[in-house]
């Protein structure tokens, strides 16, 4: 199977984004046939400014969180008969422009899961949020058995049959960790990455993004506590350790686009 517009949705959650989800939605309507926003208990609007697209619309009446916005998502692009999806955040830090270079990387590598790896321009990066990110890849790798560059990001693509698991545990910024466990857990799923570009209100015009709803020292917490116990709850923690160890992250970049800094992440797979 060949992924391409027409077998595919894109799925964006969004959070009180009037600011940017019309860009975000109209972006992501010139490379996929389905769009399916979910507005999760939105007070400003947001539903309301892409209502007349050409898209599926679910609403939560309250907030849900990120996690069950993409659980709903997957259900629905399943039920439209998708045969992959891709995931974006609805504040326009992702681009659009993304999403063939997305699909390119999964057609390399049917199967697998990729992530729009925020590695392109990587030096402008506010260090904390590097040093992060860099803390996320290190405990998500406890829970996969294999490296991931930026495993916090929200730019991916999810095969079927990663969508369709059932019983994916945590909630908000937790559950997009832990499907990426679950999915190498279940079903032995990697993940590949491809070098984007991401936005952030320290370098770019701090009018036209909102705060992000990622707290860093709050969600990586939870992300924490819950890769420890969910590898206490396995054991197995030197062969574990083995496996990372033995698996650096695979980074698919066909288009060169990495600069000197991201270079040095770079791995042939």
């Amino acid at each position: 199977m060949t992924y391409d517009r027409h077998n595919i949705a894109v799925i964006i959650p969004a959070l009180n984004e009037r600011l940017r989800i019309r860009e975000v939605v109209e972006g992501a309507l010139r490379h996929a046939d389905r769009v399916i926003v979910i507005d999760d208990g939105s007070d400003d609007g947001t539903g309301e400014a892409v209502g007349d697209l050409a898209i599926t619309l679910l609403r939560h009446e309250t907030r849900q969180g990120k996690g069950a916005s993409l659980r709903d998502g997957f259900a629905e692009a399943l039920r439209q008969g998708v045969a992959a999806a891709i995931s974006m955040d609805g504040d326009g830090q992702h681009s659009a422009e993304d999403i063939p270079r997305l699909l390119a990387a999964a057609n390399r590598r049917p199967g697998w899961i990729v992530i729009g790896a925020r590695l392109r321009k990587r030096s402008q990066q506010p260090t904390y949020r590097r040093l992060a990110n860099e803390f996320g890849d290190w405990g998500v790798a406890w829970g996969t058995g294999y490296q991931i560059a930026d495993s916090q990001s929200g730019q991916r693509f999810y095969p079927a049959n990663v969508m369709a698991l059932g019983d994916v545990p945590g909630e908000d910024f937790v559950y997009e960790a832990q499907i990426l466990m679950s999915a190498a857990q279940q079903l032995g799923v990697r993940c590949v990455s491809i070098p984007i570009e991401a936005r952030y209100n320290e370098i770019h015009d701090t009018t036209a993004f909102r705060p992000s709803h990622f707290k860093p020292l709050r969600d990586f917490s939870l992300i924490t506590s819950h890769i420890v116990w969910q590898c206490l709850k396995r054991g197995g923690i030197p062969a574990m350790y083995r496996s990372i160890r033995a698996n650096p992250p695979v980074i698919d970049d066909a288009d060169g686009t990495l600069d000197d800094v991201a270079a040095g992440l770079r791995q042939a797979g």
